[in-house]
């Protein structure tokens, strides 16, 4: 294999057919239930994972961008401006007459710098006395799996095939060679649908590392830590739901996109580094843009399958979580915790629960 100059990586990146790959990449840090399986079949090899070295690869898009196609990387940072409530993950929620309650964006990663908060998020965690995340199953990772495969065909072929069936033989080795960087042979997973073996091979293989040697996602923390400090416990989706919600985008979508994911390689490294900057930066409603403008072609299959994306997985249940959070919210001295791409736009959850009447200003 040709190895290519920085440069050259950079323009391969932005014009070959990400559109699909970046979808799933938002989708494995933004569905509880993804994160969930991951960890669920780390068991399946526990020992190898837990050897890798837990330095995290990877490079800021952005910045590469800014210099070697300035043009581009003005139209996505134009693109975040036109987002309401872009700027922040941290915000805070009132209402006359009750305790003002936080909303936290999340990333499901187990990235030490996700992990520490921004500053006032450990504060006002510790003060609430009702805690909200996506979902409470997450709080046993053992139920969690067990309510996850209790319905096999959301993850599963069932009728003979294998995902191996769907690829080329050259795929098929990029695959086996990627789940083995994370510690799972293809033989335990090779029944798997393409949504869960995305979710996979999305995360690079420190994030797997970090977990095989007991790390928790952000989300899974907070409950946690909810459970143990005696604080009332509330999710607003079940596991099943998310993965339904997966599971009900087209086949050809979580196909092509798994193939794309594993022609990246480890350029998934540097997609994975821009997301956390972005994140940690407060520049929630940058990471939409960006990943919908890196991939330069106009494709209206990958139009299509952003389209579908953003209303199942995205603002359908943004109307879920800000509906099924509001009979609490209205109590006051809650700490919310949902994925961070759930809070910015015209139908993210901040929007929604104004309209219900909540003051709603970011911290940070």
């Amino acid at each position: 294999m040709t190895v290519l100059s920085r440069p050259q990586s950079l323009t391969s990146l932005l014009m070959g057919r990400l559109g699909d790959t970046l979808l799933w990449l938002l989708a494995s840090l933004h569905v509880t239930a993804l994160a969930v399986l991951a960890l669920t079949l780390l068991s399946l090899s526990q020992a190898n994972a837990a050897e890798q070295s837990i330095t995290c690869a990877g490079k800021d898009l952005l910045i590469d961008m800014q210099k070697s196609d300035p043009a581009r990387y003005d139209a996505i940072l134009a693109d975040a401006k036109k987002i309401p409530n872009g700027k922040g993950a941290f915000w805070k929620i009132e209402k006359a007459g009750v305790e003002p309650s936080w909303l936290l964006g999340t990333m499901h990663i187990s990235d030490p710098r996700v992990l520490a908060m921004p500053n006032g998020a450990k504060e006002a965690f510790a003060k609430a006395s009702t805690v909200i995340v996506e979902s409470d199953e997450i709080t046993s990772e053992k139920q969690a799996a067990t309510s996850l495969l209790s319905k096999p065909e959301l993850t599963m072929f069932l009728d003979g095939k294998s995902i191996t069936d769907m690829l080329s033989k050259d795929d098929v080795a990029k695959l086996e060679s990627g789940l083995k960087e994370r510690g799972i042979p293809l033989n335990a997973v090779v029944k798997m649908k393409p949504w869960i073996l995305s979710s996979f091979v999305a995360l690079p293989a420190c994030e797997f590392a970090r977990k095989a040697k007991g790390a928790s996602f952000l989300d899974m923390q907070l409950a946690n830590d909810a459970v143990r400090d005696g604080k009332q416990l509330v999710g607003l989706e079940t596991l099943l739901e998310q993965l339904t919600a997966i599971s009900e985008l087209p086949m050809s979508f979580h196909i092509q996109s798994l193939i794309e994911m594993l022609q990246m390689g480890d350029r998934m490294d540097d997609v994975m580094a821009t997301m956390i900057d972005l994140y940690l930066a407060g520049d929630i409603g940058t990471i939409m843009p960006m990943m919908k403008n890196i991939d330069a072609k106009d494709d209206s299959q990958t139009q299509d399958g952003y389209a579908a994306f953003e209303q199942r997985i995205i603002d359908d249940r943004n109307h879920v979580m800000a509906d099924g959070a509001t009979p609490h919210l209205e109590q006051g001295n809650l700490f919310m915790a949902v994925g961070a791409l759930h809070l910015p736009g015209d139908v993210g959850v901040i929007e929604l629960l104004r309209a219900k009447g909540f003051t709603i200003t970011a911290v940070q």
